[in-house]
């Protein structure tokens, strides 16, 4: 009943971790219908293992549940000599300045009163897709609009004077510290602060 308080704050700890004893079977039907989690295991190595990788399959489910939300902060230069495609879907080459980019990730353009251009759906290297780019890469990328809103166009709505910027908000931070705190470099971070005072995010 204890155990089971956690439910409400951190369900990775509303687990019993039963060492060297028996789990009657009355405390198992309990735990299972309060959703409580119970580790059996006469070696305690055994029992911290079983625990661990519990964990850890708790925070990949999170993972993937939140990166669509989660996004990584990014500063991208566009290299007007590799503009591919000026409109929906916008194909530019670029050189990351800052921070990380990846598939999924959506950008503005501060400059243009934060205008959005859309969601990253592509990052190729060398005419080969690869998941991420950081800082010094050159790469193509492909924006495509948001569903329901007019296509933005390179050359109209932004040019190569301006700086694109990944679309943070409060609740991408908070995804990012939760669940994806490591994949980030220190210098992603300082990034994060930097843009969440060009987005005024309290």
């Amino acid at each position: 009943m204890k155990a089971s308080t956690m439910l409400e704050h951190e369900n990775q700890y509303a687990t019993i971790l039963a060492f060297d004893v028996k789990v009657e079977r009355d405390a198992q039907e309990l735990a299972d219908s309060l959703g409580v989690k119970i580790f059996q295991a006469d070696i305690i190595y055994h029992l911290f293992d079983k625990f661990m990788a519990y964990r850890e399959e708790i925070k990949q489910r999170k993972r993937e549940e939140f990166k669509t939300i989660a996004v990584f902060p990014c500063k991208l230069k566009i290299l007007p000599q590799f503009v591919f495609n000026s409109r929906d879907p916008i194909v530019i080459g670029v050189i990351v300045e800052a921070g990380v980019v990846k598939e999924g990730t959506p950008i503005c353009v501060p400059s243009k009163e934060f205008i959005e251009l859309g969601i990253v759906t592509s990052v190729e290297a060398n005419h080969k897709q690869i998941e991420t780019a950081r800082k010094g890469q050159e790469v193509c990328i492909k924006i495509e609009p948001i569903p329901g809103e007019t296509p933005k166009m390179f050359g109209r709505h932004f040019d190569e004077t301006d700086m694109l910027v990944s679309k943070i908000s409060r609740q991408s931070i908070d995804a990012c510290k939760d669940y994806f705190r490591d994949d980030l470099l220190k210098s992603d971070w300082t990034l994060m602060v930097e843009l969440k005072k060009t987005f005024q995010i309290l």
